[in-house]
């Protein structure tokens, strides 16, 4: 579960302070393992000063915080301020953007990743897979790594991200599609034809950021066709 710090502080020498934290990335290139970081001054009290530090998890921000480089920018930072400074640890419950990035990985991962079980990564154990084209959905990863399996058995293929919009715990994904018919899919043999398709793709994520529901669309139709399985 990602993990966010805000340091929370206040101080008359907040250019001395925004030197501090530049001299902490620098100390720590390499090392550091904050994903995302953010300074704010007050607008009503300029000497109010938040930082927002974002970190995979709380367990990584905690070896960050074991840094020798970081105890000794947090006694500078210290000297900086007018009073103590204070933290608030925050385990988050939601975050659009990585709701957004996971769906795009997982578009990813199911063209060019060798290994599947990997996809349990992204996708919580019992997803529910929606796609229009199959008699019955896919449930539980056994079942969408075999969905995954048939395609890429079929095609050489990748995915291009066209559009994401964000909502609450929904993603929506609209994607291009383009492969090479390179082995068997449904029966038909390797044509060698290159196709390519449009399609969108709807995720519902839980809390820790993982999709247990997906809704596909995409004309399957009109695919079989430019491979000759079907009249176009």
């Amino acid at each position: 579960m990602t993990f966010v710090q805000i340091i929370d502080c206040k101080t008359s020498r907040v250019e001395d302070l925004n030197r501090l934290m530049d001299q902490w990335v620098e100390r720590t290139r390499g090392k550091r393992t904050a994903t995302h970081s953010i300074v704010g001054t007050d607008r009503s009290d300029a000497s109010h000063v938040v930082e927002i530090v974002e970190f995979p998890s709380y367990e990584v921000a905690m070896r960050n915080s074991q840094l020798p480089e970081t105890d000794r920018i947090f006694r500078e930072m210290v000297a900086l301020c007018d009073e103590m400074p204070t933290f608030t640890d925050l385990d988050v419950v939601r975050d659009e953007a990585l709701y957004k990035a996971a769906a795009r990985r997982l578009l990813e991962m199911i063209a060019t990743e060798p290994e599947l079980a990997l996809l349990d990564e992204v996708l919580a154990e019992g997803y529910h897979d929606h796609d229009p084209t199959n008699a019955q959905d896919a449930i539980g990863m056994d079942a969408v790594r075999r969905e995954v399996a048939m395609w890429r058995e079929g095609f050489d293929f990748a995915f291009t991200v066209e559009d994401q919009i964000a909502e609450g715990d929904r993603v929506c994904t609209r994607w291009t599609w383009k492969g090479t018919h390179t082995g068997d899919f449904m029966g038909l043999q390797p044509t060698g034809i290159e196709v390519s398709m449009t399609g969108t793709l709807i995720h519902r994520f839980r809390e820790d950021g993982k999709i247990v529901e997906g809704w596909w669309q995409y004309d399957l139709l009109g695919l079989m066709g430019r491979i000759g399985a079907v009249e176009a």
